[in-house]
């Protein structure tokens, strides 16, 4: 099948690759004439892994190409999905200047029949929206559909190919056949296709990404709770885990969610409610709590110092928002970092990937260093925020001989408290 992805960020970039590796003939559109002569040249934009491999396959195969001419790429395509960013406005909401101004490209550049897909996160209506301007700039026929995507970055490209479930939501039975041949060799073993209308699906992506953010929410807070009562909060996350109505799965307490999705798709939902004179109490909550919980890693390391971190060093480990991705959209880290500076704290910090990101906003006001290691040469304390692997199990000693004081802050509970405390640091985890 012929088909158009516009939009070469986490989603595009993920879906045009896996379209074309099940042989689809694929061109990633964007305006962004950099970043497609990188993707043209064989640089990746992104961190994610496996992507740069997935990438070079298909276009040395011919089976994906990149592309600033939107219109060409239409031209002729059975689909097209839009992949556009949907960044939050001030007021909450889910920005879609972009996604309205690809649809009005589209509709422009259609040369018959089409099927346009949004894969962007989108409110509630926004299929509607599309159709209109479809409306007013074509006379072609065409169909709408809301395709969500539900990756995880650090993960995307199994989760692209190995759905656990693939959402369409249309009420055009032509967009429904088309987009069922397209994505039949992706659930070949069980059938985990479904077909909903597109409000239906809107809400669902929406709805997902705010359950999961209820329940990293709902541990971080009984963390707190199990440290003003002395409990310990991984046996209780390991005890309401194993009951199969639960699962175990999003019940780690840390130091708050961040990233691309969970804190702007948990707005987006509280500003669609509003909108209807809903309220989602629950979920206003969700987003309260996270914000609370990002400022507990740095107000556990003023406590310990009495207050006042003016002239203390602290080396941070992890910047990225999770291990996998040097994503720093949201992130923790910065949260901490910001707290750390304005209590006259020196940052010195070090992530696998995501330093790049993290010195472009910061710039020389923190340090950055080479190895996890030399981050601790002269610093009082150790934060950890990031778990990557490369931090689950480091030299212990090597860390204890290079800080000043032995003091570690696990914001992600990734070390034993029993076997750091015998070896003679001072631990602080979260709810421990």
């Amino acid at each position: 099948m012929k088909l158009a992805v516009v939009g070469t960020g986490y989603v595009g970039l993920v879906a045009g690759a896996g379209f074309s590796d099940f042989g689809n003939d694929v061109t990633c559109a964007d305006v962004d004439a950099k970043k497609i002569a990188r993707l043209e040249a064989g640089e990746v934009p992104i961190y994610e892994p496996g992507l740069d491999v997935l990438i070079a396959k298909n276009v040395k195969n011919g089976r994906l190409r990149f592309s600033t001419d939107l219109a060409g790429a239409v031209a002729g395509a059975e689909l097209v999905f839009i992949a556009v960013g949907t960044p939050q406005s001030e007021d909450g909401s889910a920005d879609l200047r972009a996604v309205e101004a690809v649809a009005a490209t589209i509709a422009r550049a259609m040369t018959g029949f089409l099927v346009v897909v949004t894969k962007s996160t989108v409110p509630v209506g926004t299929a509607d929206r599309i159709s209109a301007i479809l409306r007013e700039h074509t006379a072609h026929p065409f169909a709408v559909a809301s395709n969500p995507e539900f990756l995880k970055e650090g993960d995307a490209i199994n989760d692209f190919m190995k759905p656990d479930r693939v959402l369409v939501g249309t009420d055009d039975e032509r967009a429904r056949e088309l987009l069922r041949r397209l994505y039949a060799p992706f659930v070949r073993t069980n059938d985990r296709l479904q077909f909903t209308d597109a409000r239906s699906a809107e809400l669902t992506k929406y709805a997902a990404n705010a359950m999961l953010a209820t329940r990293i929410s709902f541990m971080n807070e009984l963390a707190l709770l199990a440290e003003r009562v002395g409990a310990d909060i991984d046996q209780v996350r390991r005890g309401i885990g194993a009951d199969p109505r639960i699962g175990a799965k999003f019940l780690f307490p840390g130091a708050g969610y961040g990233g691309s999705c969970f804190p702007k798709d948990v707005q987006a939902l509280l500003y669609v409610a509003r909108s209807v004179d809903q309220p989602l109490e629950v979920v206003a909550a969700v987003d309260r709590a996270n914000v609370r919980q990002k400022l507990v890693l740095g107000q556990k390391i003023e406590r310990h110092f009495g207050g006042t971190l003016a002239g203390r060093t602290v080396a941070v480990w992890g910047l990225a928002f999770k291990p996998n991705t040097d994503d720093i959209r949201e992130a923790p880290a910065l949260v901490l970092i910001d707290q750390l500076l304005a209590a006259g704290a020196r940052v010195v910090a070090h992530d696998p990937v995501a330093m790049p990101n993290v010195r472009a906003r910061y710039g020389e006001r923190i340090g950055f260093a080479d190895s996890m290691y030399d981050a601790l040469a002269d610093a009082d304390a150790l934060a950890v925020v990031t778990e990557w692997h490369d931090y689950r199990r480091p030299d212990f000693a090597r860390v204890k001989q290079a800080l000043r004081e032995a003091v570690v802050f696990d914001g992600r509970n990734v070390w034993d408290p029993r076997e750091l405390r015998a070896l003679g640091f001072t631990y602080y985890g979260i709810g421990r």
